[in-house]
């Protein structure tokens, strides 16, 4: 492993480790990272003895400066383009009601009985007599040729103790594309119950972490399997199953939603629409009827599952902000560009979408584009096709209408100070007559076409002209 710990912080920490006969270890992500071949900026240093007071003869050589967490039994460094905590090898046992444990110094063993998988608990030695040893007592680079996520001792303790560790478990097998060991899978099934004494915070992390993978479906199909889904996201789960009556079923919309957030992962790494993707079918489960003679319908399910968005934005403890506005606003018109795609192209119908999505507009058509998931490779062909005529009417309409970001022509105190009127229904009126006219195309939209429109409306519902506007 030498090879590996050619930057100049290592030949520091080895240097200190032998002036102070400390036995110091590389510990964790960053010996997994490693043999992974993955890039690692995050150093993790198990030292057997005080962490801390080692921590500060570091700082002190580097003369950098030292963050220390007493609370936490750790510091941290930052050296050129790494970041360095240490920490003392530690004991650790739970109580039933918390996932804070009672921390005890402890040796190299113990804190590799503590870490939360075999992958995770691989160390390197640092103190020159055995630099670039590899200590790995439960067999954690056999697993990463295997690609088994596997805990260190019995999974239903591992979990019971800390539950974080069932999403984490979930977590590194969806980023790595790794299979989780049968026997901690069955540990995180008897366990799930736990994962209620962790804030929702660290659970969402974790989520998060989940549907930023490359393929998130990994990870969802492990927390449906397993039941952890069912405690965290019950209204993704109402979406899992088929109901047939007269003989007529629906697809199932829980798969259906995964194949929907794997496709928009190929074209994205924006964690709120691919959160779009996973709330845009949200409202089909109570939206669904039965219809006698033509089988199951989803009737207004864009809007109520948009009106749904900010009451599971707020349970999963996720920003009620302008991300959450725009996934509400990628919920409510997921359908649009799919019905234009497939009737006649209206420019009104795209200067609508345009007016409504506003510089929204490409990450929508993502969005339709991967709900398209029919097997059906002439409906898939059809689909494509005439997403491309839209595509390109969308943008057609824009350059001639200047849609996208709508600002109107004619503003309200330009109609006050026309008619000589004050503000109120008159004004709202003339506005919205206003803007549904140059979006169904029947003036264009510009200020000149907009005032005499104005004038026009404002005389027939009984108002003088007072004053001329520029």
């Amino acid at each position: 492993m030498k090879k590996h710990l050619q930057h100049h912080i290592f030949t520091i920490l080895s240097q200190l480790a032998g002036e102070q006969n400390l036995q110091i270890y590389a510990i964790g992500g960053f010996v997994r990272d490693i043999l992974l071949k993955r890039p690692s900026k995050d150093i993790d240093i198990v030292v057997i003895g005080n962490g801390i007071a080692f921590a500060e003869t570091v700082a002190k050589k580097l003369n950098v400066q030292l963050s220390v967490f007493k609370n936490f039994g750790t510091a941290m460094l930052r050296y050129h383009d790494l970041e360095v905590e240490f920490v003392g090898a530690r004991k650790e046992s739970y109580r039933r009601d918390s996932r804070k444990p009672i921390v005890e110094d402890g040796t190299l063993e113990d804190d590799q009985n503590r870490r939360d998988f075999t992958i995770n608990a691989l160390a390197i030695s640092l103190h020159p007599d055995t630099f670039g040893e590899m200590l790995d007592p439960f067999g954690g680079v056999q697993h990463l040729e295997e690609k088994l996520i596997k805990t260190p001792l019995d999974p239903e303790v591992t979990f019971s103790d800390d539950p974080l560790r069932m999403m984490r478990a979930i977590r590194f097998a969806t980023q790595l594309n790794f299979t989780i060991d049968e026997a901690a899978v069955e540990a995180i099934k008897k366990t799930a119950d736990r994962i209620t004494i962790i804030s929702q915070e660290r659970i969402t992390d974790e989520l998060n972490k989940i549907i930023l993978s490359p393929k998130p479906s990994i990870g969802f199909n492990y927390l449906f399997d397993t039941g952890l889904l069912h405690k965290i996201f019950p209204q993704m789960v109402a979406l899992y199953g088929v109901e047939y009556r007269e003989g007529k079923g629906h697809k199932d919309n829980f798969y259906h939603t995964l194949q929907v957030l794997d496709n928009i992962c190929e074209t994205t790494d924006d964690l709120w629409l691919r959160w779009a993707a996973i709330l845009h079918d949200i409202a089909k489960p109570p939206t669904k009827r039965f219809e006698p003679g033509h089988g199951w319908t989803f009737h207004g399910h864009e809007d109520k599952g948009a009106r749904m968005v900010p009451k599971i934005f707020a349970q999963l403890k996720l920003p009620l902000n302008d991300r959450m506005k725009f996934v509400q606003k990628m919920v409510a018109l997921h359908l649009r560009p799919i019905v234009l795609s497939q009737s006649i192209v209206t420019d009104s119908a795209v200067r609508r979408l345009l007016f409504e999505a506003g510089d929204d507009i490409e990450s929508l058509m993502k969005l339709c584009k991967a709900d398209v998931t029919t097997k059906n490779e002439y409906k898939v062909k059809k689909y494509r096709n005439n997403f491309e005529l839209v595509q390109q009417k969308l943008k057609d309409v824009e350059e001639r209408d200047n849609i996208r970001n709508w600002q109107p022509p004619v503003t309200g105190n330009d109609i006050m100070e026309l008619f000589g009127i004050k503000e109120g229904r008159e004004v709202g009126i003339i506005k919205n007559q206003i803007r549904e006219a140059i979006l169904e195309g029947e003036i264009p939209n510009n200020r000149e076409a907009a005032l005499e429109f104005t004038i026009y409306k404002g005389t027939q519902i009984g108002l003088k002209v007072v004053a001329k506007t520029k």
